[in-house]
Parts: C-alpha cells; structure tokens; sequence
C-alpha cells in the first residue's frame, strides 16, 4: 500500500504543543492512539511539507 491507496478508516488527528516544548500530532483510530512528539524547527518543516502537498494537489485534475 502506498500514499495514493484509498483507505475507509476514520481517525482523529489532534496538534497541540507539549509541557516540555515538543509539538505533539495525535492520532486516534480503532482504538489506537499514537503520540508523535517533534521539535518546533521539526514540525515547520512538516507544515511546509503540507502545504506543499495542498498545492500540489490543486493542480490534480478529477
């Protein structure tokens, strides 16, 4: 499976900073929850990288 394969599983993502400076992405689904903690500089990185994607897929045509 790969980032284009369709997928019918909900989730919950949840973003919010950490009591020790971390920004944590939480993820909740079927009864999983999983804790993802990156430094600031990191999680910058990652929301280029989103934003990025969000551009590229505008140009998709359906």
């Amino acid at each position: 499976m790969g980032i284009d394969t369709e997928r019918n599983i909900e989730a919950n993502l949840r973003i919010g900073p950490t009591n020790l400076g971390m920004v944590r992405l939480f993820i909740e689904a079927d009864g999983i929850e999983i804790p993802m903690d990156f430094t600031p500089d990191e999680a910058d990185e990652i929301a280029e990288e989103i934003r990025a994607a969000a551009g590229g897929a505008r140009h998709v045509k359906r």
